[in-house]
């Protein structure tokens, strides 16, 4: 084993909103820069396999939205796509990444995909994982409900939240344990390194998740009719879609998502769920190499 691949990443800190957020810096500063973008309830650490990999050629970094991670919570927020965008815009211009590789995945990835439609020349190449939201079918059904109706299910998701105390583990073994259950595709090895740095130590010994639970209830936002379409239309950079084919998210290829970004090269990855990355590296490397390589 090299010396860098012994050697972590460097920690850092910017604010955003009043907020101070994290990230970490994997260094090769001379390189391309790339950040990664985690999903709901993640954090920047659990992109350290795919960081380690690509770290000889890109200046890599991982942030940590609001709300997750070693970043503040947002007290009020109602943890909105756009203020995630806000904070990968604010990190990518404190840091003059621009333009700059993105890889996401799921929230993450719709938030690199909404980044990139709001700022198309900021952006050099992307790779979204499962990030365009539920298949068309399902979000027709979503959209139907009456705003009154969501904005109900919404309050009363933040009032349940509220009253919901963040679970406590004894160990990290169990905490770890909690994760396999969740995506049973994960090594005991991988799920252990995840915990490590998705857990904060409590003050009786135990151990809870870092994310805030308040990020859980989705906002009911409500854009024009085919908004996100429209703003997915202005994405000018190559972009890779990446989906796993027993993942929920579907083919956006066969389904049309695909077609509104005019540059978009969608790839499935078998034996993948919605964690393809974790799932199934070395196939997921496989694709994404080439393609950051690109010009």
């Amino acid at each position: 084993m090299s010396v860098q691949e012994i050697v972590g990443p460097v920690s850092s800190y910017y604010v955003s909103q009043r907020l101070e957020l994290h990230f970490v810096d994997w260094g090769n500063e001379a390189k391309p820069p790339l950040l990664l973008v985690h999903g709901g309830k993640d954090h920047a650490r659990s992109w350290d396999r795919v960081a380690r990999a690509l770290r000889e050629d890109h200046h890599v970094l991982a942030v940590d939205l609001r709300g997750h991670g070693d970043s503040d919570w947002a007290q009020g927020s109602t943890y909105t796509l756009p203020e995630y965008v806000l904070d990968v815009a604010q990190l990518i211009e404190v840091l003059d990444l621009a333009p700059v590789a993105i890889v996401g995945h799921s929230m993450g990835a719709a938030v690199s995909l909404y980044y990139a439609g709001v700022y198309p020349q900021k952006v050099r190449r992307l790779v979204a994982i499962e990030g365009m939201g539920a298949p068309p079918e399902l979000r027709v059904l979503s959209e139907q409900r009456e705003l009154w109706e969501a904005t109900t299910a919404w309050i009363d998701a933040v009032r349940s939240g509220a009253r919901r105390q963040p679970r406590r583990y004894a160990t990290i073994d169990e905490a770890a344990a909690r994760m396999q259950a969740e995506n049973p595709n994960l090594s005991p090895e991988l799920a252990h390194h995840l915990t490590v740095h998705g857990v904060a130590r409590n003050e009786d010994g135990s151990f809870s998740w870092k994310f805030d639970n308040a990020s859980r209830p989705l906002f009911p936002q409500r854009g024009a009719p085919g908004a996100l379409e429209r703003l997915w239309q202005r994405i000018s950079c190559p972009t890779l879609l990446v989906h796993g084919r027993d993942g929920w998210h579907g083919d956006p290829a066969q389904d049309g998502r695909a077609a509104h970004i005019a540059s978009a090269r969608v790839v499935e990855i078998p034996g993948a769920g919605h964690w393809v990355h974790h799932d199934q590296l070395e196939p997921f490397l496989a694709a994404v190499r080439p393609f950051l390589a690109g010009p």
